[in-house]
């Protein structure tokens, strides 16, 4: 073989190899570019639609998502009705918080489950889903006011009580793909009483690793959607947190494969809620990097996964925290704090929870490399 021959033969390999090496990450970018991602406000503030109207124009060049959460327009139907209206014919996808007020829905002779069903026709794909419920495993355990049981033999008898009178609420929107709500506990039995979507409250004083892997863990063994919501860092003003953090969480959410990143917009201290200059700024810087950075989502995936057993209900802030709202800590529950606190510090959002339930422990079983039993038991 002469000099020309052999050089001509590597540059035709060096060739292959970049055109390989193009080709495989034009491919991968096109599969995470494939994975939906929706980024919004929820609006809560008012009950203005001129409200609505402003900050859909505020934001509606670097989001594509519009939460109405505010319950003074969803029992206005005629206000209802002209908000969506503007949400959608500006090019933002729609979620509604839709709850019941018999009062004035009959009054009116309008019923939240008709104009949800009306909508959907109306909207199509624009409206993602309906938000339904807010908080229910949070009220559970904090025995709030919208608890479900206030009652139970035991922690099975809890968790039956408590997924089917909830299935029972859902059931009434059949007429969406997605039922969504926000959540800061027990989000495996949201998922198990049929929300399709559960986003987990990012504020507070919360773990995001641990209930990131909770909400995750969660989604992913029920094969659902999973998403993030910034809530109150505050109880008093300004609420929430600054523009930088709030960058953080959504790109946390974002690189953790969430499918939705919401930001809660309530009470008014300014113009647009509590949302602030450095907020919307952040908001589109966040925009940018979601549109050039397709490979980001889902960066970070549950790899390995904590098993607890089944039907235990236990709240998650702390050693001490309560089960279902109605039992107190058990012996069990300083050893699954300290269990799950420990591998949070060794594999960050690496790691998933779970739960040793017949109905999708199969599935659990396929997911991940390893997995850690509360009972001591590891599988790989």
């Amino acid at each position: 073989m002469d000099l020309k021959t052999a050089v001509l033969g590597i540059i035709v390999l060096a060739v292959l190899f970049v055109s390989i090496v193009a080709v495989t990450t034009w491919w991968l970018i096109s599969v995470n570019s494939n994975s939906e991602f929706f980024v919004g406000v929820e609006f809560a503030y008012s009950g203005n639609v001129s409200d609505v109207k402003s900050l859909v124009d505020k934001v509606k060049d670097y989001t594509n998502l519009f939460v109405i959460g505010s319950i003074e327009i969803s029992f206005n139907q005629t206000a209802l009705n002209e908000a969506c209206d503007y949400v959608v014919n500006s090019g933002l996808y729609l979620i509604v918080f839709l709850t019941d007020s018999e009062e004035y829905h009959y009054a009116n002779n309008y019923t939240i489950f008709n104009w949800g069903a009306e909508a959907k026709k109306k909207y199509g794909d624009m409206l993602l889903g309906v938000y339904r419920y807010d908080e229910p495993g949070g009220n559970q355990l904090d025995l709030g006011p919208t608890i479900l049981i206030k009652s139970a033999t035991n922690y099975t008898d809890a968790a039956k009580k408590y997924t089917t009178a909830l299935n029972i609420l859902l059931s009434y929107h059949n007429y969406v793909d997605t039922l969504i709500t926000s959540d800061y506990g027990l989000y495996w039995f949201d998922y198990k009483a049929g929300y399709t979507t559960v986003l987990t409250e990012l504020g507070w004083n919360h773990s995001r690793p641990l209930h990131i892997a909770l909400c995750r863990g969660a989604a992913e063994a029920y094969n659902r959607d999973w998403g993030a919501i910034v809530t109150w860092t505050y109880n008093v003003a300004p609420f929430i947190y600054s523009g930088e953090e709030l960058y953080s969480d959504l790109k946390l959410a974002y690189n953790n494969g969430a499918k939705y990143a919401v930001v809660f917009d309530y009470p008014v201290t300014g113009t647009y809620g509590i949302l602030a200059d450095e907020h919307f700024e952040k908001l589109e810087e966040f925009w940018s990097y979601m549109q050039s950075n397709p490979q980001e989502h889902r960066v970070f995936q549950g790899e390995v996964a904590y098993v607890l057993p089944k039907d235990y209900g236990f709240g998650f802030r702390s050693a001490a925290d309560k089960i279902w709202g109605l039992w107190e800590a058990d012996e069990l529950s300083e050893k699954v704090w300290d269990d799950v606190n420990t591998l949070v510090d060794q594999y960050s959002y690496r790691l998933d929870i779970v739960y040793s339930d017949p109905e999708v422990i199969n599935a659990v079983d396929r997911r991940y490399e390893e997995l850690f039993f509360w009972n001591e038991t590891i599988t790989k």
